[in-house]
């Protein structure tokens, strides 16, 4: 399975037993680092809880390892039987969330949990309780629930037969405890903004759009009796919006009330959807809403999301840059009102790039991109520049759907090129993707060769992993050549139908695109000659072949349509 999510990314939340000695939270920490791929984001250790609190992410097969092998040195190092804090507790490593990000979904996460689960009941011999979205039992899945008589009750709790472990011994072991693993939906804490000090008004838009809402009460909603169902319990009127927890408050600091949320699923409701429902709820009391604050880290789709949302709501083209749909998201839901948002320090995939300080070929600008290619270096070569003469390709097709979306006279059309220009975009980034990668993939050739050669073992090492970088090498330059292909569709539809103004720059798009798709042949076929694998590599030319000829044939279409429309 791990295989199969190389470009997935996964936060990893563990909360160990352990928040005094420095030595033995470093150690853990170490261990958790020193599997390839991870960022460590944040180590939080609590004196009177004692416990740490510790943030990573990274791909989901380098998470998998990392938490394991934090679990394996928490329990190697840390007593449960000497164990005291204020926090509710009942293992070394008292839970492990895996939280997706991007690239995987939260059931797949949840599988990658329950792995995560069995590895270390069979190998450490740890007590594993499976909650939220691992666990299938519902009795089951709160972590309060697992958690409930902590570390001192488990010796006899475990033994109960609705409380045997989901993997590992049915004895509760005095020194590492159990531990709970799972998975869960990343949790946007969210304030909205309100022109009113009163704390009272804030409340009553609050129960209006949390998912709990408010009792049921007769007569006055305020101070009247609270109604009661059959079985004596209260009666609720349910809030506008699901899998959100929300109270009103006042804060000081800035003289305002706010709408205090936690989103617990935005997959079920978006940040934007949110925004909005309180919009119309405070609007409705007379109350506007003047702006909004995030709390921590977001995911950058829910920042994407919104954008469109809002542009979408204008009419307006959405097959814009990330760039730009961020910026539409900030000033619609006002985020900076309190504050500049900075997306480098509050959105979580950019807060990543920074703490791994990763300096990419697209980062560059043009004239230092142009140095870099001309400079002694072998890298960036051939299937970089033919990737970048994609990007520019294809930037020039989703430029003339968005003119096209705009254009006077084409308003009933907007949509159709809005499409067309997501369309567009997704090529843009995936191009822009392969520009880095074929770089990295010639880089990993360079260092095999470089390995040592002296034994035996040390030269069929060093020639496999030749092949296997080889192998890479070719496969990124097919890739593009597919992607570029596939791109030429939205410049063709666009020299077609688009904005007749700017005709000609759907035809140097299709120069472009097709010269990415043969610049990127000729890169497939220098690596096919290093590589021993015959059958894989007649496949590739075979299919590439066919893609470069389809290129040529849509290129030539492409300019038939320019020059008949010029003239």
């Amino acid at each position: 399975m791990l295989s199969s999510f190389t470009n997935s990314l996964i936060e990893c939340v563990p909360n160990f037993s352990e928040g005094n000695d420095m030595s033995i939270i470093q150690a853990i920490t170490r261990e958790i680092e020193s599997v390839e791929g991870i960022c460590l984001m944040n180590v939080d250790p609590g004196k009177a809880t004692n416990r740490t609190v510790v943030t990573f992410a990274g791909p989901a097969d380098a998470v998998f390892e990392a938490a394991f092998r934090g679990i394996k040195k928490a329990a190697e190092l840390i007593d449960m039987r000497k164990h005291k804090g204020e926090h509710p507790r009942m293992g070394a490593t008292d839970v492990c969330p895996f939280i997706p990000i991007s690239g995987i979904s939260l059931q797949e996460t949840a599988l990658l949990a329950k792995q995560l689960g069995e590895r270390v009941g069979k190998e450490l011999n740890i007590p594993i309780y499976l909650y939220e979205e691992s666990q299938s039992n519902k009795e089951r899945k709160n972590l309060s629930v697992i958690r409930s008589g902590e570390y001192e009750g488990f010796f006899e709790k475990i033994k109960l037969p609705q409380w045997k472990p989901d993997f590992g011994p049915a004895d509760f072991p005095a020194k590492t405890g159990a531990t709970v693993i799972g998975a869960r939906d990343f949790l946007v804490a969210y304030n909205v903004n309100l022109n009113t000090t009163s704390e009272r008004k804030a409340n009553a838009i609050a129960f209006d759009v949390r998912e709990a809402g408010r009792v049921k009460r007769i007569g006055n909603p305020y101070t009247g009796k609270i109604e009661k169902d059959a079985s004596g319990n209260d009666i609720r009127i349910p809030g506008s919006l699901k899998a959100v927890k929300a109270i009103g408050w006042f804060i000081e600091e800035y003289g305002i009330a706010q709408i205090s949320m936690n989103l617990t699923n935005v997959a079920v409701t978006p940040l934007h959807h949110a925004f909005d429902e309180v919009v119309r709820k405070a609007d409705a009391r007379g109350i506007r809403v003047t702006g909004s604050e995030l709390v921590g880290l977001v995911p950058l789709k829910s920042m994407i999301d919104a954008g469109k949302y809002f542009l979408a709501k204008q009419q307006s083209s959405k097959g814009v840059s990330d760039r730009e749909l961020i910026h539409i998201a900030v000033k619609s839901m006002g985020l900076d009102e309190l504050a500049p948002f900075d997306p480098d320090k509050k959105i979580i995939e950019y807060v990543l790039l920074q703490k791994k300080n990763q300096k990419k070929l697209t980062d560059l600008s043009l004239a230092d991109f142009a140095d870099e290619t001309a400079s002694d270096s072998p890298a960036p070569g051939g299937g970089s520049i033919s990737a970048y003469a994609g990007v520019l390709g294809i930037s020039l097709g989703t430029m003339v759907a968005n003119l096209s979306a705009s254009k006077r006279g084409w308003e009933d059309r907007w949509e159709e090129f809005s499409l067309w220009a997501e369309k567009g975009q997704v090529y843009k980034s995936e191009l822009l993707h392969l520009v880095n990668e074929d770089t990295i993939a010639f880089n990993a050739i360079m260092d095999a060769y470089a390995l040592p050669k002296e034994t035996e073992e040390e030269k069929n090492t060093r020639k496999n992993k030749i092949q296997d970088a080889t192998k890479y090498a070719m496969q990124i330059p097919f890739q593009m050549m597919e992607i570029a292909l596939a791109a030429m569709s939205v410049i063709k539809a666009m020299a077609e139908n688009g904005n007749p103004n700017s005709v000609t720059d759907a035809g140097v798009g299709a120069l472009c695109a097709r010269t990415a798709v043969s610049g990127a042949f000729l890169n497939v076929k220098v690596n096919a000659s290093g590589l021993d694998d015959k059958v894989f590599v007649q496949e590739v030319l075979a299919k590439a072949e066919i893609i470069e000829k389809e290129a040529k044939n849509l290129e030539h279409s492409i300019l038939e349509t320019v020059s008949s429309k010029l003239s």
